[in-house]
């Protein structure tokens, strides 16, 4: 049997810190690393990120909309990043960002999540904004299957926090109900297989996001890096949850290009542990 995604994400922390990559091969990183703006391009991208990132972090991010972005070659050179990924011993989340009802949501689960599919990952994120318990089907796969899924709760756009701070009639914050909704699925093993999408730029208490409801959750904490937040930060926002938070970084270290980025993931890995004293 498959190991739960939780004792899988905690052993990837534990071992190597919070440091996520994200794999975002921007048009102008392509021009950056010489190469093509084509699906071949985005797949050595990708593949050199997934080479430089074995072995020093846990975790990677693969962004879908820029290999979506060139057609059905793109989704196949995803297809090989994605399995090189997690060949490599990485775990690996799509960045695809899917929210839909009834059947298919069902598409979207077997796409991402399904044991031997093309665009198989360990993780996906997904949008809850049809209503929480529209996901409630897929994240039930996704946990029996042992595979796991990161919510979207409080986002670190400026347009997102009018929806999500929004209280209902029980006073919660849209945010804190997709989280109740979303994370009580499946067991603690160590973590929840069941995550959160938390910017790491914005005040959880204005979302009504507390520890004691966070605290065995996995969160994926975008904004580190050249969105500005650093990895002391990552205290300062998250206190007690630190080490259960992905502290995700693209463009800080894709920029360093093809032949400083091991160096770059290494030192900023380290930087992360040593701010957890590990």
């Amino acid at each position: 049997m498959t190991e739960p995604f939780g004792a899988r994400l905690r052993s990837a922390l534990d071992a190597h810190g919070p440091l996520c990559v994200g794999i975002d091969p921007h048009s102008a990183l392509l021009d950056a690393w010489g190469l093509t703006q084509s699906a071949d391009g985005v797949r050595e991208f990708g593949l050199r990120v997934v080479e430089a990132a074995a072995g020093r972090v846990g975790t990677i991010k693969p962004q879908v909309s820029f290999f979506e972005r060139f057609g059905s070659r793109g989704f196949a050179a995803l297809e090989d990043v994605l399995r090189a990924g997690r060949e490599a011993g990485l775990i690996v989340i799509a960045d695809a960002k899917r929210g839909d009802i009834g059947t298919t949501m069902q598409g979207y689960a077997d796409a991402w999540l399904a044991d031997g599919a093309a665009m198989e990952a360990d993780a996906v994120t997904l949008s809850p904004y049809l209503g929480a318990g529209s996901l409630s089907a897929v994240l039930g796969e996704a946990v029996s299957r042992g595979k796991g899924a990161f919510v979207l709760a409080a986002t670190s756009n400026p347009e997102g926090a009018s929806v999500q701070t929004a209280r209902g009639a029980d006073g919660r914050s849209v945010a804190a109900h997709i989280a109740g909704e979303t994370t009580a699925i499946g067991a603690i093993a160590p973590l929840r297989p069941v995550g959160l999408v938390i910017g790491a730029t914005v005040d959880r208490a204005a979302f009504g996001l507390s520890d004691g409801m966070l605290a065995e959750v996995p969160l994926l904490a975008p904004g580190f890096g050249a969105q500005g937040a650093t990895p002391d930060d990552l205290l300062t926002r998250f206190g007690a949850l630190a080490r259960n938070v992905l502290a995700s970084e693209s463009r800080s270290i894709l920029a360093a290009g093809p032949d400083r980025i091991a160096a770059t993931i290494e030192s900023r890995a380290a930087r992360y542990r040593e701010v957890l004293g590990g």
